[in-house]
């Protein structure tokens, strides 16, 4: 019986696993509001508390809103960009588009 169980279980554990590896929203806000982007001990919600001025993120396409990310990175947080490609940017953009919305504007 316990062998049954463990099989049954394995399938779901894994997928779990691999789905904590990609980007998402839960991450992006972990990434936002961490001083450990950058080096002077600020984060993006220093600026940016709920979401402030980030209301037509989801007006640009990933690409530009990571290079406006990264800037962000580099410039006021003193940090190193990240990889454009990277789990971690797209766990940002996810998070950061989801300031933009109805009644948001």
């Amino acid at each position: 019986m316990k062998k049954t169980g463990l099989i049954l279980l394995m399938p779901p554990l894994l997928a779990s696993l691999a789905w904590a590896d990609g980007p998402s929203m839960e991450r992006g806000k972990e990434l936002f509001n961490s001083a450990k982007l950058g080096s002077n001990g600020k984060s993006c919600a220093t600026c940016h508390r709920d979401g402030k001025k980030l209301e037509h993120a989801a007006t640009y396409d990933e690409g530009e809103l990571g290079e406006i990310i990264n800037r962000c990175i580099k410039d006021p947080l003193d940090g190193k960009a990240l990889d454009p490609t990277s789990s971690d940017m797209k766990s940002l953009i996810i998070f950061v588009k989801s300031f933009a919305g109805p009644g948001k504007h």
